[in-house]
């Protein structure tokens, strides 16, 4: 059995850090020129953080799965990107940045890593203030910030609706920077495709070269894995069609713990589904809920003539508005976090009061901040987002309120790391939403680019040295080692039984199927028949996908259809992961909601007495049941509540 030591420094939590870095073991310039670092990612975590390793005279591999790595799903992000700066002097600082956090998560967060991530979020502004990221501004020329949901404060960074796309270009351009200086190399079209470990360590990957499908081994003294969530395991959802959980799932399957995986973010703001042949669903940004408003109709009556096609919103008069956020939760109104607004919206369209052609939908409405800040103040802030949801829906939002509802998003879930961001493989790291970390059981608008951008730039860095510093003697190995050899013949046999099926059925048509189990039982309600129900249909699901699947073509060149076949049996251990997680949790907390455990009035219910805890779950082989490790949560600096946003 592996032993969880999450390895929190002593001290008051807001010395810890300090603490580390000044205890910590370094590595000197001459001595960094000797080690290898692989990192597998160019989001925002893994573009960050081999760009500051190859500054710092590290010998870099990063490997992007894209064409370039400015086409990582982080670019997607709309909104803005947390920070303590407190520009606009409404109160915020360090502590309550990390308080809101806490609670945010519902209280099931790591208090020192929370902590940390509040620390060096200045940092964060001022590094890409340098890069030329062009921060709106306001007036007097400080940098502008509006609201985020789980806060009462103004601490959210934005660059109009793209605020992910330029942060991008700032790491990116960091990166190339060392790609042409030559301390970093870098792949593209290149996915991860299992770990290396030798004597306990983990000492390079194998990877799949997505152009001519051959296979490549790389050595590194430490591996660093930043490729995101999970969040396509449910087929539909706002991530980018190339996301997948592929290299998680490899280093749990090496012995890297898979902690709280049934942890996955519902958003309250993305368009409708509109058919069955979807294959994505687009997001639109929480920052609109600074100045939307959002409401269903007061009667059922009212309801059910616009699902008809008999009633338009605009025709709903103010009296017949129900703003059931501002109605519920006077203190943040159409800013609580988003499990509460998720929520929210479910319990309205589930009572029938839904709009839209499925009455899966609410209404986010601009009616009153356009008269009341005149409508070129509105375009000049959401200006893109509204072009966007107009060319989607064939929709004027300036003229007829947005139609959204909830939808999965981010993953809180991840691999287990300790306080340095090493896995439970020693010289395995994860960083980003590879990892579990930071959000507990819901995270905060706004702050996903935030934990991204800290790991590379600012945490990583520092606690990656104190391990490397004691591999300084060990040589570059060979790749030619039997550990390789077995490993890239793992990989060769796995892809082998996939072609080798020859069923009828394609991999789209599988994962959709999968996906709608997810969805029904293990999405935005559950409950312990549901969750039982989910568990046996993923067992259905994975004899029909290993013994009528049809995937066309060969394994040495490109083949889409395989690279999606392999990472939806990784999803499908996944399921599996997050349907027994939310099984065994018989509490409801953040994004984790249990239809048995909640209040009178539908709030998520904790039982602290009996979960307040990490569940990490430990690979035990192929058709065993994985078992349970528990990383006991201490709170010295949090008074444990009920969270409350009325």
């Amino acid at each position: 059995m592996t032993k969880l030591n999450s390895k929190i420094p002593h001290g008051p939590v807001s010395q810890k850090w300090a603490n580390y870095k000044a205890h910590q073991n370094l590595v000197n310039p001459s001595n960094k020129r000797r080690l290898d670092v692989i990192v597998v990612g160019t989001g925002l975590a893994g573009a960050s953080a081999a760009a500051s390793l190859g500054e710092m005279g590290f010998n870099v591999k990063n490997f992007c799965i894209q064409d370039s790595p400015r086409r990582a799903h982080s670019i997607a992000a709309q909104g803005g990107i947390n920070a303590a700066k407190n520009y606009p002097n409404d109160g915020d600082s360090v502590y309550r940045l990390f308080y809101d956090t806490i609670k945010g998560g519902d209280y099931r967060a790591r208090e020192a890593n929370v902590h940390r991530l509040a620390e060096v979020s200045n940092s964060i502004i001022d590094q890409c203030v340098a890069q030329g990221v062009p921060f709106a501004r306001e007036y007097g020329g400080y940098l502008d910030n509006r609201s985020f949901g789980g806060a009462q404060v103004s601490r959210t960074f934005y660059a109009k609706g793209q605020t992910g796309q330029q942060l991008l270009l700032g790491a990116y351009s960091a990166l190339m920077r060392q790609v042409n200086i030559g301390t970093v190399k870098l792949y593209t079209r290149t996915e991860m495709v299992d770990v290396v470990i030798i004597d306990g360590k983990a000492r390079g990957i194998i990877t799949r070269d997505l152009v001519t499908g051959k296979l490549e081994r790389h050595f590194g003294h430490a591996v660093v894995i930043a490729t995101g969530g999970y969040g396509n395991t449910f087929f539909l959802s706002t991530n980018a069609m190339g996301s997948n959980g592929s290299a998680a799932i490899q280093c749990y399957k090496k012995g890297a713990m898979f902690a709280n995986p049934c942890y996955a973010q519902i958003h309250p703001t993305c368009i409708p589904v509109h058919g069955e042949f979807q294959s994505k669903l687009t997001l639109m940004s929480e920052s609109l809920r600074n100045d939307g408003r959002i409401w269903v109709p007061k009667k059922k009556e009212d309801a059910e003539a616009i699902r008809a096609g008999k009633l338009k919103p605009t025709q709903i008069s103010e009296d017949n508005r129900d703003y059931y956020l501002e109605r519920r939760y006077p203190a943040f109104g159409n800013l609580v976090p988003r499990d509460v607004a998720s929520r929210a919206a479910k319990e309205r369209c589930d009572a029938g009061y839904g709009v839209g052609a499925t009455g899966l939908a609410v209404y986010l409405d601009f009616k009153s901040a356009i008269e009341r800040l005149g409508q070129k103040t509105i375009e000049a802030r959401y200006g893109n987002l509204f072009q966007m949801y107009n060319k989607i829906v064939d929709d004027n939002p300036y003229e007829t309120p947005m139609m959204i509802y909830p939808a999965i998003h981010y993953t809180m879930g991840g691999i287990w790391v300790d306080y340095e961001c090493m896995t439970t493989i020693e010289g395995l790291y994860a960083i980003g939403e590879a990892n579990f970390s930071d959000h507990g059981a819901n995270r905060l608008g706004a702050s996903a680019l935030m934990q991204g951008l800290a790991d590379g730039y600012f945490v990583l860095p520092y606690t990656i040295q104190n391990y490397l510093a004691n591999d300084i003697r060990t040589p570059r190995m060979s790749t030619d080692l039997p550990e390789f050899e077995a490993a890239e013949k793992a990989v060769k046999e796995r892809f082998a039984k996939l072609l080798a099926i020859k069923g009828k059925r394609s991999t789209d048509s599988l994962h959709k199927e999968f996906g709608l189990v997810m969805w029904d039982f293990v999405g935005m309600g559950r409950n312990k028949a549901g969750l039982e129900k989910a568990l046996s249909r993923i067992v259905e699901i994975r004899k029909e996908f290993w013994s009528n699947l049809l995937i066309p073509g060969e394994q040495n060149e490109m083949n889409p259809e395989l690279e999606k076949a392999n990472r939806l049996a990784d999803f499908i251990e996944i399921g599996e992961l997050m349907a027994r997680d939310a099984l065994h949790r018989e509490e409801s907390c953040g994004g984790h909601f249990r239809e048995e455990y909640q209040t009178e009035d539908g709030e998520a219910l904790r039982q602290d007495d009996k979960f307040m805890y990490v569940g990490c779950w430990e690979y035990q082989g192929e058709g065993v049941e994985p078992k349970l490790n528990k990383e006991p949560l201490n709170y010295e600096e949090t008074e444990v509540k009920q969270r409350n946003y009325k």
